[in-house]
């Protein structure tokens, strides 16, 4: 299994929808700043290796990771790159956490990086250089082009998302009130997050319904921006970061799943999941990641959760797949003030992915934030301990899932 894997710190640049004030590589530079600052003996020369990863396409750029490797303070050391679509930054995560686990020689302390800087480039238009390769190779196994334009017809995120949102409310029974109020709740919270981008201390839930529909039932107040931004963790082993920080966040279990994508099974009369809503792969990566933390009951072992939901169907859906609530109730969670910030089960006290969304770095700060409330340094901090706290992350086309499960202690189980 490897040995056991801390988070020594973890850190962020300012989100905005344009940091038009810094060059990519600065606004990498800002997060693994704010990273080490937390963990004053250690400098860049300490650390071991790297991994990082963002969407060029989105900015229109190539393997950036070449030509800012200075800038990353990579060079002349291992570097590894990897992007998974909305997911990247977990992917990164879990990729950092096995450059230690995997005790590689000399390697102990390594920097995880993940990053986008979209005001550079055209997000449409990078979705689309992805689209043209995937139709590529779907023709050769005898998808027809009538069905591939059907499929790429979905509206990219938001169509695919509004689809699974109608789902979803028809099976739970819920309102746009109560997908407003999961709003309202993201962006108060991300008012006193320091880095997050849409700050609204004052909205309220008629200000979210009051704006137009993009697609039903999703409106443009109830959606994410698409911000310039960065994030950095510090993974060590268990015995450096003991050294390095007061309370070291032990990773006890991840996960990746990949399972056929709702719009494939439609079109394709691929085998996948007709139900956008069902997410197999959410309580797939679930299984596997509380499993390996000796979690069985995570409603009551997980005392925090940061969750990738762009949207706020999306918001509810995962707690409930991710077993931190019963199916169906998630909204009521909610209303009840259940995952507010002083709430017995604390949601996205970040502002949550609703609230800031620099692509392939939004998967990566669900992690980051999870362990920094573990820490007690989070920049919303609830107000109870943190033991354990998990971090799970979203991309493709809903069907691509990560997941780390975080605690102050080696696997801890329910007494």
């Amino acid at each position: 299994m490897g040995r056991q894997v801390c988070i020594a710190s973890a850190g962020f640049s300012e989100h905005a929808s344009k940091r038009s004030d810094v060059s990519m590589p600065e606004l990498v530079s800002e997060a693994i700043e704010d990273c080490l600052k937390k963990v004053p003996s250690v400098s860049i020369n300490d650390i071991d290796a790297f991994v990082n990863g963002n969407m060029p396409a989105f900015e229109g750029v190539n393997i950036p990771e070449l030509w800012m490797t200075d800038w990353l303070g990579a060079r002349n050391k291992p570097l590894m790159r990897i992007t998974t679509g909305g997911t990247t930054g977990g992917s990164v995560a879990i990729g950092g956490y096995y450059t230690v686990a995997a005790e590689l020689p000399g390697i102990d302390t390594v920097l995880a990086i993940a990053f986008e800087q979209q005001s550079q480039g055209d997000t449409s238009t990078g979705l689309a250089s992805v689209a043209y390769g995937e139709i590529s190779v779907l023709n050769t196994l005898g998808i027809t082009y009538d069905q591939l334009t059907q499929l790429l017809s979905a509206g990219a995120a938001i169509g695919v998302a509004s689809y699974q949102a109608t789902n979803y409310m028809r099976r739970s029974k819920i309102t746009e009130e109560d997908l407003a109020r999961v709003v309202v709740q993201n962006r108060h919270n991300a008012a006193k997050t320091w880095w997050a981008h849409l700050k609204m201390p004052d909205l309220t839930i008629e200000d979210v319904l009051e704006t137009p529909y993009i697609s039903y039932p999703l409106r443009y107040g109830m959606v994410c921006p698409a911000s310039d931004g960065a994030c950095a963790m510090l993974f060590t082993t268990e015995e450096k970061a003991k050294d390095l920080c007061d309370i070291p966040v032990y990773i006890n279990g991840v996960g990746s799943v990949a399972n056929e994508t709702g719009v494939l099974g439609y079109n394709g009369s691929g085998a996948g999941q007709l139900d956008t809503s069902e997410q197999l792969g959410a309580m797939k990566s679930a299984e596997l990641a509380f499993g390996q933390a000796g979690i069985s009951f995570p409603r009551k072992e997980i005392d925090y959760a940061e969750v990738y939901s762009p949207f706020p169907n999306q918001e509810l859906m995962w707690i409930e797949r991710l077993g931190l609530f019963e199916e169906n109730t998630a909204s009521e969670m909610y209303e009840m003030g259940v995952t507010a910030l002083n709430g017995e089960l604390p949601i996205n006290c970040s502002g949550g992915v609703n609230s800031t969304n620099a692509i392939g770095a939004s998967a990566m700060e669900r992690p980051a934030v999870a362990a920094l409330q573990i820490m007690g340094k989070a920049s919303n901090q609830v107000p109870k301990t943190v033991h354990t706290a998990i971090g799970h992350g979203w991309g493709g086309v809903i069907n691509l899932i990560t997941m780390m499960v975080m605690s102050d202690k080696p696997t801890r189980k329910i007494k």
